[in-house]
C-alpha cells in the first residue's frame, strides 16, 4: 500500500498533467516509491498502476526498460560503472574490475554488509571524462583511476559510519 507522504509527493507530479493523462507521472511516481522502499518490487508496480489508472504491464515496461529503477532490492550505494565503448575505451572494463576486486562482488552483485551494488551502465553522456560510474543514479564520478576510486569508496563508506544520506 502506498505511504500517504507517498501519494502526497505523486499527487503533486500528477499536479503538473491534464487529469486525463494520468500515466504521464509514471517515471515520477515509480522515482517516489523507490526513494521510499530502495527498489521497485512487483507489488510496487501493481500499487502505481492501480494508483495512476493504468495496466500493470505498462507500469512493469518503464521499470524495466530505465536502468534506474532496482527491480532487486540493492545497497546502500549503487555503483553504475559505464562499459560502453568510450568508456571501454578510456579504461572502463579496468574501472568494473578493479571496483570488483576491491569490493569482492560481481557485476550485479551485492557486498555482504549490504552497502555496495555494482552495476555495469549503458553510456552516462561523459565520454570525455572516461570511465565514468554514477553513485546511486545521482552522482557522477569522472576518471575513475584506481586512486579515485579508492578515494570513492573511503568516503562512501565514512558517509555510511557518519549516518549521512546517500548521494
Amino acid at each position: 500500500m502506498l505511504s500517504e507522504p507517498t501519494r502526497q509527493r505523486i499527487d503533486r507530479e500528477l499536479a503538473k498533467y491534464p487529469a486525463d493523462q494520468k500515466q504521464s507521472a509514471v517515471i515520477a511516481a515509480l522515482s517516489i516509491v523507490q526513494a521510499e522502499r530502495g527498489w521497485i518490487s512487483p507489488e510496487s508496480e501493481a500499487e502505481v498502476a492501480a494508483y495512476l489508472g493504468m495496466p500493470p504491464i505498462a507500469v512493469h515496461e518503464v521499470v524495466t526498460f530505465y536502468n534506474m529503477f532496482n527491480t532487486r532490492p540493492v545497497g546502500r550505494f549503487k555503483l553504475n560503472i559505464c562499459t560502453n565503448l568510450p568508456c571501454q575505451l578510456g579504461g572502463g572494463a579496468q574501472a568494473a574490475r578493479y571496483l570488483s576486486e576491491k569490493l569482492g562482488i560481481g557485476l550485479g552483485e551485492t557486498t555482504p554488509d549490504g552497502l555496495f551494488t555494482l552495476q555495469e551502465s549503458e553510456c552516462l553522456g561523459a565520454c570525455g571524462d572516461a570511465p565514468v560510474g554514477l553513485v546511486n543514479d545521482r552522482r557522477m564520478c569522472s576518471f575513475l583511476s584506481p586512486e579515485r576510486i579508492d578515494a570513492l569508496l573511503e568516503s562512501l563508506r565514512a558517509e555510511a559510519k557518519s549516518g549521512g544520506q546517500a548521494s
